[in-house]
């Protein structure tokens, strides 16, 4: 038997066992199921607005509605996860977000469908809350910024994936096959899930919940490691700060900066992605070529969520983000400017794809950098959750401004300011 001080030090230390590298990869497809269900009603608009003839102001609220609820839930559900364990909060993620896209194959007004969305965004957003928290959980020290980072790289994979099978469904059939599509993968991976994914040996250590021992040194025997005679004590395995500490000494000013840059990044982000089928479509392009450009947004920000993950090994997070930032601000105005013919918008659409993925990629890994141990929970669960009002607004805020017939170059040039916002704020950070 091993002794339960330290067992924490030495997993961090140990390389990986196969049932973590498991558990990390089942995480990544569960992103990129996440991925493809945010973008589902993305590849749909085209069709609902021409199906129900709602104006832009209208569909920008729908395709915010998810987003809304993906604020709510990884709050809601984080914090349930945090009571119940990583495991039952993702079963029922998954269980929430397959009702979700199966009821959108109902709606038969804007309303139904607003409704459906928002439920379906509950499921979405604490799947994120809880994949992210396992996937830090799982890793070893070495591995744990790259392994969060590969995670965060299943988003866009989800969206290739998916969305060229969206793009064929689209071709023969209507909108609401994408979703039923989507329901079904969801529901396909709730077994796999209960079959194949772990709890977090952090979460039995911290929480010591009936049989935490008995079902630590299971998992610890899965990793190549020796029993323990005893839980560690709780304040090894780490706590959350009360929120209010967030706000005190110099914690504030890392938790102020870092929301206002995730909240405005966000917007941005979500701003390619939620309205480039709608542009290109009104452009004159089929629907089904309209969701091909955005599979090639997401092309581009799975390289970008990569290489940013890769580079970080050797190079300081902050400045990289910086200059991805940057690079977004101007890449999301020029996609605004136009092109020449579908080659051009998608080209340009995977750069701007790359650099805003890769600062989102990035700031997950800043935010989780910037707060202490005892605090890393409590702020990364606040920076998230607060900045996915900007997820929610972005798309809002674009729909009122081409109501007010203002052209794309303006639409897309005041959007694009969220990410140099971003940059802003980072700067402000102090160095560490």
């Amino acid at each position: 038997m091993a002794e339960s001080p330290g067992i924490l030090p030495r997993l961090d230390e140990a390389p990986l066992s196969r049932t973590q590298v498991m558990g990390i990869l089942l995480c990544l497809l569960l992103n990129a199921l996440d991925g493809f269900d945010v973008l589902a009603i993305s590849f749909a608009s085209p069709g609902i607005a021409a199906e129900w003839g709602i104006d832009r102001a209208a569909l920008g609220l729908v395709l915010s509605m998810e987003l809304i609820g993906m604020a709510v839930g990884s709050v809601v559900l984080g914090s349930y996860a945090d009571r119940a364990g990583r495991r039952p909060a993702i079963l029922l993620c998954l269980a929430i977000m397959a009702a979700g896209m199966l009821a959108a194959t109902f709606a038969r007004n804007v309303e139904m469908l607003s409704a459906f969305r928002l439920f379906t965004g509950l499921g979405i957003g604490g799947m994120l809350a809880c994949t992210n928290a396992m996937v830090a959980e799982l890793a070893n020290a070495r591995t744990r910024s790259l392994a969060v980072g590969l995670m965060a790289s299943g988003y866009p994979v989800g969206a290739i994936v998916g969305g060229s099978i969206a793009a064929q469904l689209l071709v023969g059939g209507d909108w609401r096959h994408v979703f039923l599509f989507g329901a079904g993968m969801t529901a396909l991976f709730l077994p796999l899930t209960w079959l194949l994914l772990p709890e977090s040996i952090r979460y039995l250590f911290q929480r010591q919940p009936a049989g935490a021992l008995e079902r630590a040194n299971r998992l610890l025997a899965k990793m190549g490691q020796a029993p323990i005679e005893t839980l560690p004590p709780r304040a090894e395995a780490g706590g959350k700060l009360p929120l209010a500490q967030l706000f005190a000494g110099p914690l504030a000013r890392t938790t102020i900066l870092l929301t206002i840059a995730y909240f405005c990044h966000i917007m941005t982000f979500y701003f390619i992605l939620k309205w480039v089928p709608k542009i290109v479509v009104d452009m004159g392009y089929p629907a089904s070529q309209a969701a091909g450009v955005l599979v090639w947004a997401n092309v581009g920000g799975l390289a970008g969520a990569v290489l940013l993950s890769l580079l970080s090994w050797r190079l300081p997070l902050r400045a990289l983000l910086v200059v991805a930032l940057v690079a977004a601000t101007a890449m999301v105005a020029l996609f605004g400017q136009g092109q020449r013919d579908l080659g051009g918008l998608a080209l340009v659409a995977g750069i701007a794809g790359f650099c805003t993925n890769a600062g989102v990629v990035g700031m997950y890994a800043l935010i989780a950098q910037s707060f202490p141990t005892a605090a890393r929970g409590s702020g990364t669960g606040f920076v998230i959750g607060v900045g996915r009002g900007g997820a929610a607004l972005g798309p809002i805020v674009a729909g009122l401004l081409f109501s007010m017939n203002l052209g794309l170059p303006v639409v897309a040039a005041a959007m694009a300011g969220g990410s140099l916002v971003a940059a802003a704020a980072l700067l402000g950070l102090r160095r560490g």
